[in-house]
């Protein structure tokens, strides 16, 4: 009995397939692929974009991007606001268009989030040798610039047959679905091949569902992971992204309300808990609050769950101070949970914080340690609201500004964030009041992520308010998917932040000697360096170029009514502010960042930072 087919091409068979594979979790079902986003050039157009034009909308919905970096940060606002349980695809032509991807590709991975990568590439015939935009290399010929991708892939393979693309698909499918290989995934596809014809199986397109799984703890980790909580005079909680996409915050909730134990977030998971909570201290490390950072100081037991424990949040492993101190990470990869010779406790986050919870029942932390950082709290929450405070008729500090937008924005908008100055003041300062409200791509920290990565989270839930917010560096970085938005009737809301420079690595680069070189948008002085005048860039003009309606704002309480105004909007809608950098509102650091000084330098300020680096670095620690 001969097996029934289909005939089509491989572009018109990936298509289909990808049109009926869909994840659950806990019994929900959502499509794993929930559309593509394209930039067609001579390697994609006549495959892959045929393919979509001939499925239509309703088997695959299509996005029309404009840049191919920021269809993969599009694709990945997506996926992180849905919890990883639906991704989007990008495709693109073989050339340029595909190494734009790999800056795209570093991030997703990175913060390990879902994302399908479809560039053209040669012909796998040779029959065109080099074609038009082909890399070609003298000793390895099956080369291309496709390959760049493999590092920052979590599966890669190319289709150099038709039937090759079945085990493809799949593979490309299980590393999707699964919480721990997941991140980018890329399926090179030869653009001769695309278009090839094959009698594919009609079983390949019947519907799949990739179960997500919630793997509970193993018994003795379990044990000795309590075993090590019972005996702990001061433990803290360190929340990362992965109790977001676990959907762990109730359960965290539910640990720390039982046990009293602190917690502290990373910036992939603030919002683990509300702000307001008493157990909240907020951020943790060199972005961190001081009183979080206080409590992490002393700590003699740290929790992880769900982070990966990146330099920002143990301060370049300077800040768990207290001799003894030890670990216990909970993380759905061993190979996370291992890290800081950690106690690991291999699990899904809401597992495992269940069976902690359950497994600690009756214990608490001593009154005194929470009457400690309780107030340490309340202080915090004075120094939050100083910097927030400003009069109306001021120009407003970076601070300021985030005070402005916290008075307006509800429990359920999204605010998004990726580099420049803002996530520091955002990871210290932000009240987060919500499990998304609190955006901050830091895994990668990769300018030009906001405006596209809203465009994602808008598209995941539309009736949801979104903000990018954007100092000018990054806005100069890629503002071209603003087009994208206004084409789909987006109605995303962008703050645009106008300090003439880039100020968080200008504040850097003064702190390690590097005396601000290069890092203001000014016109060159008669000695070579930028240091004359701010150049006469108008961004909002820009933007409005593009299709936003633009609010321009000069004082607070300007800005306060601008950003009620686009909120209320329908359209996609820029709040434009200059700020005053000149008075100081931030509060400082209160943990150190290892960024190496020069060892020999003639320049004063290079010798003292040195000297301070010095004495700094004989503070970090191996934990072992």
């Amino acid at each position: 009995m001969s097996t029934p087919t289909r005939r089509l091409t491989v572009a018109q068979a990936l298509v289909r397939f990808l049109s009926v594979q869909y994840t659950e979790r806990d019994g929900v079902r959502h499509r794993l692929i929930a559309g593509t986003w394209g930039i067609f050039g001579h390697g994609n157009v006549a495959g892959l974009g045929q393919a979509l034009l001939e499925a239509g909308e309703d088997a695959m919905p299509f996005h029309q991007g404009r840049n191919e970096q920021a269809m993969v940060h599009a694709a990945v606002g997506h996926a992180r606001q849905l919890d990883r349980l639906s991704a989007q695809a990008v495709t693109t032509s073989i050339g340029p268009g595909a190494t734009n991807l790999v800056t795209g590709a570093a991030l997703a991975t990175i913060n390990r989030l879902p994302v399908l990568l479809l560039p053209g590439d040669y012909f796998a015939t040779r029959a065109a040798d080099p074609l038009l935009q082909q890399l070609e290399h003298p000793v390895e010929a099956d080369l291309s610039v496709n390959d760049t991708l493999r590092p920052v892939s979590r599966f890669f393979d190319r289709v150099h047959r038709p039937e090759a693309l079945i085990p493809a698909a799949l593979g490309a499918m299980r590393v999707l679905a699964d919480p721990v290989e997941t991140g980018a995934v890329t399926l090179a596809l030869p653009q001769d091949v695309q278009a090839e014809a094959y009698d594919w199986p009609e079983e390949f397109f019947a519907e799949r569902v990739w179960h997500v799984r919630r793997p509970a703890p193993d018994p003795v980790e379990l044990a000795e992971a309590v075993r090590a909580i019972r005996a702990a005079a001061r433990p803290l909680i360190v929340a990362g992204g992965g109790v977001h996409h676990s959907g762990a915050e109730d359960a965290l909730r539910a640990l720390a309300e039982a046990t009293g134990i602190p917690v502290a977030s990373t910036q992939a998971g603030k919002g683990s808990l509300r702000h307001d909570h008493p157990a909240d201290l907020g951020g943790i490390g060199h972005t961190g609050t001081a009183v979080c950072d206080d409590i992490a100081r002393a700590a003699d037991l740290v929790i992880g769950v769900g982070t990966r424990y990146t330099d920002f949040t143990t301060a370049s492993n300077t800040l768990f101070q207290n001799p003894d101190v030890r670990f216990v990470n909970l993380n759905i990869a061993a190979f996370d949970a291992h890290k800081l010779a950690a106690r690991s406790l291999v699990a899904d986050a809401r597992a495992g914080l269940e069976a902690l919870t359950e497994g600690l029942a009756g214990h608490r932390v001593d009154a005194s340690y929470e009457a400690e950082y309780r107030a340490g709290k309340e202080h915090w929450a004075r120094i939050v609201e100083t910097a927030y405070r400003a009069d109306d008729a001021a120009v407003p500090t970076q601070t300021q500004v985030l005070g402005a937008l916290d008075a307006v924005v509800g429990d359920d908008d999204v605010v998004i964030n990726a580099a420049g100055s803002l996530p520091g003041d955002l990871h210290k300062l932000w009240r987060a009041r919500s499990r998304r409200q609190y955006h901050l791509e830091y895994g990668f920290s990769c300018m030009g992520y906001e405006i596209p990565a809203a465009i994602g989270v808008q598209q995941a839930t539309p009736d949801t308010p979104v903000w990018a917010l954007v100092g000018d560096g990054t806005y100069l970085m890629m503002p071209t998917e603003i087009v994208t938005a206004v084409q789909e009737g987006l109605p995303i809301n962008l703050l645009l932040i106008q300090n003439h420079g880039y100020a968080s690595i200008g504040g850097l680069s003064e702190s390690v000697g590097g005396e601000r070189f290069g890092t203001a948008y000014r016109y060159r002085a008669a000695d070579g360096t930028f240091s004359g005048a701010p150049l006469p860039v108008d961004l909002a003009a820009n933007a409005a170029s593009l299709g936003m309606d633009v609010l321009r704002a000069k004082t607070v309480g300007e800005l306060r009514e601008a950003l009620a105004t686009a909120r209320a909007s329908d359209r996609p809608t820029c709040v434009y502010v200059e700020t005053d950098t000149a008075t100081p509102t931030s509060p400082g650091a209160e943990a150190w960042w290892d960024v190496p000084v020069a060892e020999i330098a003639s320049r004063e300020a290079a010798v003292r930072a040195r000297e301070e680096y010095e004495q700094q670095v004989t503070a970090q620690r191996r934990h072992l």
